[in-house]
């Protein structure tokens, strides 16, 4: 999970649900919330496949589980988007800091360069020529001694984005849930379930390899076993 710069909104058309994950979340923040989702409840899950008993009550008790795992950790991951938000607010606070209490054009110039390293990649700035460096932190150092030192805290884009990152986690329960509402057999029912969510790791890999330009097909393979991996690391370890 990652704190994600709010987007501008996107069409009108678009439903409510989608404008305040599209707006909040980008592509990869989206695809890495529904991994963690799927990763939790299929290791809850796989868990749960080897207590699962007979009956209504055993299948409403797998549902009601699988569901609150889920929102459980929807909370947990909303809460985590806030602390990394305060983080990064707090990193780019004392760069502000540092800069502004730069007792020399060097050392001001020296807290820049490490900024801007940060935001564009060292291979671009590696490619500039000397001259063309040095107009860039000038006047990156310009506009940032305009800017005033602020106080940390949230904003109303951070809860949203929370809020956001939620949502997906939780929401990637509920083809986990399905099964259990329509099969009557609670081992039917979760094997399914396991199915579905395996799916879902096979379909995470494969829109990841559309925004990173690489083989969807192996990518999506890719996911699945790194995702099984990681969900038998998790019950290995008590998770």
């Amino acid at each position: 999970m990652t704190a994600a710069a709010p987007r501008s909104a996107p069409a009108s058309s678009a439903r409510p649900r989608e404008r305040l994950l599209q707006r909040y979340l980008e592509p990869a923040d989206r695809l890495n919330e529904v991994l963690f989702g799927l990763i939790m409840v299929l290791t809850f899950t796989l868990t749960a496949g080897f207590a699962v008993g007979d009956g209504p009550q055993a299948t409403r008790g797998l549902l009601i589980a699988t569901i609150g795992c889920n929102i459980a950790w929807g909370l947990i991951d909303g809460a985590m988007y806030l602390t990394t938000c305060l983080l990064e607010r707090s990193r780019s606070q004392r760069r502000l800091r540092a800069l502004h209490a730069a007792p020399d054009e060097a050392t001001a110039l020296a807290v820049v360069d490490d900024a801007v390293e940060d935001a564009v990649g060292g291979a671009v700035t590696a490619a500039a020529t000397p001259e063309e460096r040095a107009q860039l932190l000038a006047l990156v150092r310009g506009a940032a001694l305009r800017v005033p030192i602020g106080r940390l805290g949230l904003h109303r884009e951070d809860v949203y984005g929370a809020i956001a990152s939620a949502l997906l986690v939780m929401l990637t329960s509920v083809p986990a849930a399905l099964p259990f509402l329509v099969i009557d057999s609670p081992t039917r029912a979760l094997r399914v379930s396991n199915l579905l969510l395996l799916g879902g790791l096979f379909a995470v890999g494969y829109q990841w390899g559309h925004y990173s330009f690489t083989n969807r097909w192996r990518a999506g393979f890719a996911f699945l076993v790194v995702g099984l991996a990681l969900v038998g690391t998790a019950i290995a370890l008590g998770g």
